[in-house]
């Protein structure tokens, strides 16, 4: 379809200079182009009442797509209308109210088990690079040998989400297994290494690949908890403020623009001026061990 392909053509363009992360490009992309197959037509030539019409049948029909393809779908048509200037259609489409869900967070004993289950060392390392520089799974596969400055104990996070980059202390303990596992596997350029290309040069580790070492490990450990590779993250910036340090230097080593994101992990927290406890436990204490 000529009309979408110079379509995606701008959207590619304007999301690359606004600093957009490559999986929101493919998010809009792939929602815009259902969209645009439905109707057989560009959405940018889509009236408002064609756009409405198909959020209802998106919302309405048996196969229901997932809540996110919904949004994605409006976000999507939000930014092409704004690049564009099409301010009144913009204006018309659906708010999106954004979920108040708490994150999931692992234990400090759920996080060394997840952490000892796998039986390959690059594999533990992954888990381990993951919880113990609190990152995104889109910045740890673009980590690369140069990066990480053992050293200094700290590692290099390039072009994290809104391009920005920073420095992460990283622990004795995992520079230990990182330098073992440089040792014996040999990674080129980047610190975890992918399956080869074509031409049989290295390339970065694929998310699938990340994902299915969290799911695999999840269920090697026998645990019913929802762990995704963003649970390492989110365990991480719960754990770091539990054991006291402030929202300002956790917002800094997670790399978020507002500390109104930070602060979202004060409601997870077992931290503060008293710590929570449950009145039960206050009705019934433990009896003292003779």
């Amino acid at each position: 379809m000529t009309g979408f392909a110079i379509l995606y053509g701008k959207l590619q363009q304007k999301t690359s200079i606004s600093g957009k992360a490559e999986s929101t490009l493919n998010n809009y992309a792939r929602c815009l182009a259902h969209l645009a197959l439905h109707f057989d037509c560009s959405p940018e030539a889509l009236d408002i009442e064609q756009v409405e019409e198909y959020l209802h049948h998106l919302k309405k029909m048996h196969s229901t797509p997932s809540e996110s393809f919904f949004k994605h779908t409006v976000y999507g048509l939000r930014y092409v209308y704004r690049m564009l200037g099409m301010k009144d259609k913009h204006i018309s489409l659906p708010a999106i109210e954004r979920q108040k869900k708490l994150p999931v967070v692992m234990s400090a004993e759920e996080v060394r088990l997840m952490l000892k289950t796998p039986s390959y060392l690059k594999h533990r390392l992954i888990l381990a690079t993951l919880y113990d520089c609190g990152l995104r799974c889109f910045e740890l596969r673009k980590v690369k040998l140069t990066d990480v400055d053992f050293n200094r104990k700290m590692l290099y996070v390039q072009e994290g989400k809104g391009r920005k980059d920073r420095y992460v202390p990283i622990s004795e303990h995992l520079l230990r297994g990182l330098k073992k596992y440089i040792e014996t596997d040999g990674p080129q350029i980047w610190l975890f290494n992918g399956l080869p290309d074509q031409d049989g040069k290295p390339t970065a580790y694929s998310q699938r690949g990340i994902q299915w070492i969290v799911r695999q490990t999840k269920k090697e450990a026998g645990l019913e908890k929802e762990i995704t590779t963003h649970t390492f993250r989110h365990s991480y910036a719960t754990h770091l403020l539990e054991n006291g340090l402030d929202l300002v230097s956790i917002k800094e080593l997670l790399g978020h623009a507002h500390i109104e994101t930070t602060m979202l992990y004060l409601h997870v927290a077992k931290s503060g001026r008293q710590k929570t406890f449950s009145p039960l436990d206050k009705l019934y204490p433990p009896k003292a061990k003779h």
